[in-house]
């Protein structure tokens, strides 16, 4: 291959890489799926462990 068809190609695939480079740090970023079902668990636990409502007792 000639070096200056090597090099543009190289060019255009830099350019591309750069794109998807930037696409990918405008997304918002999401906690791993294990830190996601452990922060659940552990709301789940905390909602468990909450003691009863009091309610008033009926006079009949």
């Amino acid at each position: 291959m000639h070096p200056d068809v090597h090099l543009q190609l190289h060019s255009i695939r830099a350019a591309e890489l750069q794109r998807e480079a930037a696409e990918v740090a405008l997304r918002p970023r999401r906690a791993p799926i294990r830190t996601q079902l452990g922060l659940v668990l552990v709301e789940l636990g905390l909602w468990l462990m909450k003691p009863p409502a009091r309610r008033q007792a009926r006079i009949a």
